[in-house]
């Protein structure tokens, strides 16, 4: 029976063109979900803080405007899903969205509370899995609407794969920054480089934040190239580049391992040379959002910023599965690094036609994805 329902309700979020304009009931009945189901899973973990919140997140959480926020999410989504319900002929996603408003009323969050010590607490971040699908989906979502390159649907081929993907990395946000910073401190309990240290820190923070990046994008751009070359590590990124659309959902398609290395190898010269910390943390987000941008299906192609910076276009190329796109643009920062040690590709005015694996070899499917690099090959 629930099986049903979900087949029903994602049939109808994957409808045709025709049957999505604006007018028809759908986009107020997906924005409805969404309001919705963010609205329920923010009270969830309200009501759980110590197992749900991410304690970087407890001081936006303490303030008024937090409540307020979820209340507008909750009352949007309920008169959103009132007018899809009135222009749509299938009424499931305003009666879900309905449904769900409800349960999360039903269920409150007024008597909360925040942990003061989170020392050796274990949590999953579901507040930061909301506030990441919010804060990126408000952002791409209508540019892939307005400026989209290709049109494709915005529930395309493949996307619950993707959205799970964005899921379990957000959920388990406390395990995969602790193993990513244990090389780190590795390399800080068994070096001494204060002088280097204090020369870093003492420059003006603009010349600290370039830093942060090209080193980072150096140390990514040997380690990209890497799991493209050796054969075992490229069946961990072959995971990466199974996705055959691209959008602003399709960078989260990791497997968790090569998550943990990469994460845990590029941000060694972040953590120990001896950067401001709040510069890092302003790097963070930006990497955060503009890898999201560089996957994004949209047709920005700014002519004078391609020799410096990446661009979507640019990554684009490096998704390609046509026999000029194989092992490209490895940089996620500046396009540079590729030009010099000659794997920069940019044809003029033209985006590859094909996306995914040669020989299209990944299955479908988390789990299968998941345990796919450690099979033999046949």
């Amino acid at each position: 029976m629930f099986k049903k329902f979900l087949d029903a309700l994602t049939q109808e979020l994957e409808s045709t063109h025709s049957s999505t304009r604006f007018g028809a009931g759908w986009i107020s009945g997906v924005l409805a979900l969404f309001l919705s189901l963010s609205g329920l899973l923010t009270v969830i973990y309200l009501n759980y803080p110590q197992l749900l919140t991410v304690p970087e997140l407890h001081s936006a959480i303490s303030m008024g405007w937090y409540r307020l926020a979820l209340n507008f999410m909750l009352v949007t989504g309920f008169m959103m899903a009132c007018i899809s319900l009135i222009l749509r002929q299938n009424k499931i996603m305003g009666f879900t969205a309905l449904a769900l408003c409800v349960a999360a009323i039903g269920i409150g969050s007024s008597h909360s509370y925040l942990p003061n010590d989170t020392t050796g607490r274990v949590y999953f971040g579901m507040d930061w899995f909301v506030l990441n699908l919010t804060l990126t989906g408000v952002l791409f979502l209508p540019l892939e609407r307005l400026f989209s390159r290709t049109h494709q649907p915005v529930f395309r081929v493949e996307w619950r794969e993707d959205l799970f993907y964005f899921l379990l990395s957000s959920l388990m946000v406390q395990s995969l920054t602790f193993l990513s910073l244990v090389p780190s401190k590795v390399v800080l309990a068994t070096t001494e480089i204060e002088v280097v240290q204090s020369y870093i820190v003492s420059q003006p923070g603009w010349l600290q934040f370039f830093e942060i990046m090209f080193f980072t994008d150096l140390v990514q751009y040997w380690l990209h190239r890497s799991f493209h070359k050796v054969p075992f590590l490229w069946r961990f990124h072959a995971i990466h580049h199974s996705a055959k659309v691209l959008d602003w959902l399709a960078g989260s398609r990791m497997h968790i391992l090569e998550i943990v290395c990469l994460r845990g190898l590029t941000v060694i010269p972040m953590q120990v040379l001896g950067f401001h910390q709040s510069l890092i943390y302003l790097y963070l987000v930006v990497v955060y959002v503009y890898s999201t941008y560089i996957h994004s299906n949209v047709r920005f192609d700014i002519e004078w910023i391609k020799p410096i910076l990446v661009t979507p276009r640019f990554h684009h190329w490096h998704h390609g599965s046509e026999p000029e796109a194989i092992d490209i643009n490895f940089a996620v920062h500046f396009s540079f690094i590729d030009r010099m040690f000659g794997t920069y590709h940019m044809p003029a005015g033209r985006w590859p036609n094909d996306y995914g694996v040669v020989g299209n070899d990944v299955p479908s499917g988390y789990l299968k994805q998941f345990m796919y690099p450690f099979k033999k090959k046949h």
